[in-house]
């Protein structure tokens, strides 16, 4: 059984009326417990998608890191956290490098940002013990 905030962070990326970047649902998925608003959240987020606009550090990481921060989480909460993401992925943080790699894999841009947002939700969860 998926966990609220996974949940969540499916129907940000479902929205039709708006497009959310990576960050941004990650980001609003933990909004109350994080003490901000959707409204806020998304804001914070509005340019970390795509890895800040350039192809640098993962949105979804990113976003991650800002709300392990936001719950009280130290550099032992964040390195856990981008340990297991490096591991999932073959040492890779980066937006462009991951979507190469799911690119010459044959998989969609879509469904992997998806996917990425999905995972980090659910290690953020772990981490922060909010299951």
């Amino acid at each position: 059984m998926e966990n609220k905030y996974v949940m969540r962070a499916k129907a940000f990326r479902a929205e039709t009326s708006a497009h959310y970047n990576c960050a941004q649902a990650v980001l609003a998925s933990f909004a109350e417990e994080c003490g901000i608003s959707e409204e806020k959240a998304i804001q914070m987020g509005a340019h970390f998608g795509h890895g800040m606009n350039m192809g640098a550090t993962c949105g979804a990481m990113t976003g991650a890191l800002m709300v392990i921060g936001m719950l009280g989480g130290g550099r032992e909460q964040s390195r856990d956290f981008m340990t297991a993401m490096r591991q999932h992925h073959t040492n890779l943080t980066d937006c462009k490098d991951l979507l190469r790699v799911n690119a010459e894999n044959g998989g969609s841009r879509q469904e992997h940002c998806d996917n990425m947002v999905y995972e980090a939700v659910e290690e953020v969860t772990k981490i922060m013990g909010l299951e």
